[in-house]
Order: structure tokens, then C-alpha cells, then sequence
């Protein structure tokens, strides 16, 4: 008898829509809106670097609990890469989920700019618009091999977490928390040197908007997540060759 509980694909791809979507509007918001306002005072009222790193961690903690079970709660090529060199996602999958994911994350922003176009003066070009950047794109002037190297270790760092968090034999329920708050120390390390990205997505979705010198150095916060993954799901498998036997729902081989 077959197994009706079992998520459908299209259940899977809206479920990855929305928690992208999520990630991408909640975050980059945060970056856009949030980060800095200055009151009539010339204080800045913002919630600066802290709170956006915690934006994106409680985005992916949110919507891993909210839909996480449907379709595995990647929100980002990376993972769902990482997770496949790892066998927990089926390979026949990937391309799927990465297409949902990058059209999820444009589609959210371009709703941040035209909420951003609201209001007079914004211009997504020299705003930057939430977009990574490397040399005098980084926050605070970080080289490109800087960033190459940040980017790569710290999503291998968030492939790590996600790979034992949500083996069989971690703590039940808690994989989203951890999931969650290693985004939140990812970001509170990196949004300095590249804005963070470990998500080629998340990238994606605001660089269209942020025009060429964005778009022109988008390509290393594609290429340095997806090494950085691979890294960490072919490594995890190494360290822990049962791993793929000892799975939950949401990761497990299909």
C-alpha cells in the first residue's frame, strides 16, 4: 500500500517557495528597512548588524518548524546540494528545488523593491539593496580571496549543522533552533565582509535589483556556497559512514 501521507511534489515546491520567499523577504528586508534609521535626531534607531543576522536566523528557524516537514526546509541551493552530496536529498530532485528556490528569492525581491521604491530618494543601485559585495562592495573593504574563504568555510560550517541536526539519532524537534541560531552566528560573523551570503538564492534575489557591479560579482557568492556545501555533505559522510541509514523524514534519501 502506498504511503498517501508522503508529501507531493507540488507540495514540496510550494513549500520551498514559501520558505525561501520567507527567507529572502524577512532578511533582506530587515537590511533594507531596518538596519538603519536615523530619527530627526541623527540617532540611528536601527537595528544595525545584530538584528539583521537574527532577521535570517528566525526566518529559516520559522519556516523550517512551518514547512520544513513537507519539503526537507532547504530555502537555498547550497543545502539542497549539500544535502544530496550527503545522500539525503535525491539527486533527481536538485534541479527542482534550486529553480523554486531562485525564482522564490527573486520574487521576494522584487517585492522589497517595490516597497523600497515608496519612498523618495531610494535608489537600489547605491543603496546596494541588501546585495553581497567583496573589495568596495564589502561592508568593511574585505578582499575577494577574503571573501572566497569567508563564504565557503562559514556554509560549510551551516552544511555541518544541518547534516547533525537532523540525523535520526540528534535530539527530536530542535533541528530548526539549531539550524536557525548557527544562520544568526554565520551572519553576526560575515555580514562585515560580505554582507553573508552561503546562499546563491539569497544572492540572486536581490542582485537583479542592485544593477551591474552587484550582478557583476554575484558569481563567487554562487560558487563559494556550493563549494562550501559540497565540502561538508561529502566530509559528513566520511566521518559518519551510517549516516545515511540513520536519517529523518525531510532529509532522507528518496
Amino acid at each position: 500500500m502506498s504511503d498517501t501521507s508522503a508529501p507531493t511534489t507540488g507540495a514540496k515546491i510550494a513549500a520551498e517557495f514559501l520558505g525561501t520567499f520567507v527567507l529572502v523577504f524577512g532578511g533582506c528586508g530587515s537590511a533594507i528597512f531596518a538596519a538603519k534609521v536615523i530619527s530627526d535626531e541623527t540617532v540611528n534607531m536601527g537595528i544595525g548588524f545584530l538584528g539583521v543576522a537574527l532577521a535570517f536566523g528566525l526566518t529559516v528557524l520559522v519556516m523550517a518548524y512551518a514547512v520544513g516537514h513537507i519539503s526537507g526546509g532547504h530555502f537555498n541551493p547550497a543545502v539542497t546540494v549539500g544535502t544530496a552530496v550527503a545522500g539525503r536529498t535525491a539527486w533527481k530532485d536538485v534541479p527542482t528545488y534550486i529553480i523554486t528556490q531562485i525564482v522564490a528569492a527573486s520574487a521576494a525581491g522584487a517585492v522589497l523593491y517595490w516597497i523600497a521604491s515608496g519612498k523618495d530618494g531610494f535608489d537600489a543601485v547605491e543603496s546596494g539593496f541588501a546585495s553581497n559585495g567583496y573589495g568596495d562592495r564589502s561592508p568593511d573593504g574585505y578582499s575577494m580571496l577574503a571573501a572566497l574563504v569567508a563564504e565557503i568555510v562559514l556554509t560549510a560550517i551551516f552544511l555541518y549543522v544541518i547534516l547533525g541536526s537532523t540525523d535520526r539519532r540528534a535530539p527530536k524537534g530542535f533541528a530548526p533552533l539549531a539550524i536557525g541560531l548557527s544562520l544568526t552566528l554565520i551572519h553576526l560573523v560575515a555580514i562585515p565582509i560580505t554582507n553573508t551570503s552561503v546562499n546563491p538564492a539569497r544572492s540572486l534575489g536581490v542582485a537583479w535589483f542592485a544593477g551591474g557591479e552587484a550582478l557583476g560579482q554575484v558569481w563567487l557568492f554562487i560558487v563559494a556556497p556550493l563549494i562550501g556545501a559540497i565540502i561538508a555533505g561529502a566530509s559528513y559522510k566520511m566521518l559518519e559512514p551510517s549516516v545515511k541509514a540513520a536519517t529523518r523524514e525531510g532529509f532522507a534519501p528518496k
